[in-house]
């Protein structure tokens, strides 16, 4: 491998210019190297707008591609496991869309696979839960573990906003779509950062009028480890149109954060004793970006060896959690796997 990361694109995605295009002209030693799309004339004409060098015909042909080091894959979620297993069989590191399978059967297997290369071969996987890679999101996990709020009573996190077009992928069960595996998978990673692993006790829906087995709408009630309660909240179409927020209660103060998931646009951070002592807010830098933040870890990870914190193994535990939800609501596991 290079001195240098060159990632391939599988697929022209929408959410690709701002994820991986635009904060790889920021992060040094990592470059955009190709694209791969199944519609050769969309493939041009994305690589024309971004300076993309190299266009692929299929997914296949670009994971064959000497002149590719790491792959960056933001295929529906159906997809994910299936490319992820195919790109570290092709000798390429992984940077896969949240979420990272269908179900946790498919994230296991998975994550044995990135064991594996890793052992065998030193490729990284990673999930691209960017969020994680803000200074915001290590701060709030450090205000909870300081010990500042005392003793953790409630967890509560919700990503809600507004997909009203209801043929998108995102609500294609075939694809593992619904509400839950888009919005509710941020909901559950960021209860995990502030309370530890949850178990799931309850969970109440909506869902789409033609296909009852896609979620528009999730609310869970959940436990954790040391005893405190909480709620993971996600919709793509209720009457809760917008809302990315986190909560965490102690026995002696609560942290409320708004807008955990782009913090670099906006965000507000504060801490509110339980005595009745002054508020504290604070604010952290918007540079670097959580997605730029995100690609230097990735490359970090690649090139040096440095610690992953959306890890294959730390996905599984989040698509556990989430197919305990489906299962509290009644609803068939995306994926169709119960294995």
């Amino acid at each position: 491998m290079s001195e240098n990361l060159r990632i391939g694109l599988l697929g022209a995605a929408a959410i690709a210019p701002s994820a991986l295009i635009e904060p790889a002209r920021a992060v040094p030693r990592v470059s955009v190297a190709a694209v791969a799309a199944r519609d050769r004339a969309r493939g041009e004409a994305f690589a024309r707008k971004h300076g993309v060098p190299v266009v692929h015909t299929g997914y296949d042909a670009l994971l064959a591609d000497p002149g590719v080091d790491a792959v960056y894959i933001p295929l529906p979620n159906g997809l994910h496991a299936e490319w992820t297993l195919k790109a570290l069989a092709a000798g390429k590191h992984v940077l896969c869309e949240k979420p990272f399978t269908a179900n946790r059967a498919e994230a296991e297997r998975v994550a044995d696979a990135a064991d594996a290369a890793y052992a065998r071969d030193g490729l990284v996987v990673m999930e691209a839960f960017h969020y994680r890679h803000h200074a915001l999101a290590a701060r709030m996990r450090e205000i909870v573990a300081s010990g500042e709020l005392g003793t953790l009573r409630r967890v509560e996190a919700e990503l809600s906003f507004p997909l009203p077009r209801f043929g998108d992928i995102r609500y294609d069960y075939g694809l593992a779509g619904g509400a839950t595996m888009d919005a509710g998978c941020y909901a559950v990673h960021v209860a995990r950062l502030l309370g530890g692993d949850p178990s799931v006790t309850s969970a109440r829906m909506l869902t789409l009028r033609r296909d009852p087995r896609v979620d528009r709408a999730m609310s869970a009630e959940v436990a954790f480890p040391g005893g405190a309660s909480g709620q993971v909240r996600a919709s793509m179409w209720s009457r809760r149109l917008l809302a990315i927020r986190a909560r965490a209660v102690g026995e002696d103060g609560e942290l409320r954060v708004t807008n955990f998931v782009m913090p670099q646009l906006y965000h507000r951070l504060t801490v509110r004793p339980r005595t009745g002592g002054p508020v504290r807010r604070e604010r952290l830098p918007g540079r670097p970006t959580s997605y730029a933040a995100q690609l230097a870890a990735f490359a970090a990870a690649a090139l040096d060896g440095a610690q992953v914190l959306t890890s294959a193994r730390d996905a599984v535990v989040t698509m556990g959690v989430l197919d305990d939800i489906y299962r509290a609501a009644g609803l068939p596991l995306r994926g169709a796997a119960e294995d």
